[in-house]
């Protein structure tokens, strides 16, 4: 399956934006780590902003840069279909409410029942953008990153229209981090269609292969980052297209299998 490329987006310890993380994922400047300050969610109603939480903030965060770089017209920006990929969403809200349940004996808040749907990003970037048309939300354990990959780019090449990935994930609760530990919260969004439709963008190739294996990050904080969150897996990819060049990369999937990527 062969893509083209057309916008990105991260959020990250340290890389806030696309513009701040190229350099660093050149390795033209040190990377320091630094604390997240992900901004308002844009576009959303009074109501719905107030309601969004740090998962629903990185998401749209992470789209609005991949969409501004890529300069979607505003029809097509309507009418975008989407894939949302979280290996384990909002654990935070999962255990508050679990905690309410159990402790309170108290049923939970419809706006935090909401908010604990694995889909619930997705709508909220839907009415953020005005968009209606179709989206995917997904979960994949550690290979969660590969399969949002996979299912995007099978939607752009099947129904021949650009389509809109967004991976995210964030720490739980003190509870839940020894059974489930992610080291920071990430957020990324990849932005393609099939690559028949030309145009500037870096070209993409995607196949499934039998096999394990992933390319690592050489620089050691960005490596510890990419094994310490799901969503992270991307940043192999990531630092590829911010170095630009042709490039051959492995994304690690299931047990026996893994994504071959190859950039040119």
């Amino acid at each position: 399956m062969r893509l083209r490329l057309l916008g990105q987006g991260i959020i990250a310890p340290g890389m806030p934006d696309w513009d701040t993380a190229v350099p660093v994922l050149r390795g033209a400047v040190p990377y320091h780590v630094a604390p997240m300050r992900p901004p308002p969610p844009q576009g959303l109603p009074m109501n719905e902003r107030r309601r969004a939480r740090l998962t629903t903030r990185l998401a749209l965060e992470a789209s609005r840069q991949a969409m501004d770089i890529s300069e979607l017209s505003e029809p097509e920006r309507a009418q975008l279909q989407t894939v949302f990929a979280s290996s384990d969403g909002d654990m935070q809200l999962i255990d508050a409410m679990c905690r309410d349940i159990y402790q309170q004996q108290t049923s939970p808040s419809p706006t935090t029942f909401h908010n604990s749907v694995h889909n619930a990003v997705a709508g909220y970037w839907a009415i953020a953008e005005g968009c209606r048309a179709a989206s995917t939300s997904l979960a994949a354990a550690d290979g969660t990153f590969a399969a949002g990959l996979l299912e995007a780019v099978t939607q752009a090449i099947a129904d021949d229209r650009p389509v809109l990935l967004v991976a995210f994930d964030v720490p739980g609760p003190p509870l839940l981090d020894p059974h489930r530990h992610f080291a920071a919260a990430f957020a990324c969004a990849l932005l393609f269609r099939p690559l028949a439709k030309g145009g500037d963008g870096v070209a993409l190739s995607v196949d499934l292969a039998e096999g394990t294996g992933s390319t690592a990050m050489d620089n050691p904080d960005l490596e510890a980052i990419r094994m310490g969150n799901p969503a992270a897996r991307a940043l192999p990819l990531l630092q590829a297209m911010a170095l630009g060049g042709r490039h051959r990369l492995r994304l690690p999937y299931l047990d026996d299998l893994h994504l071959e990527l190859r950039l040119t």
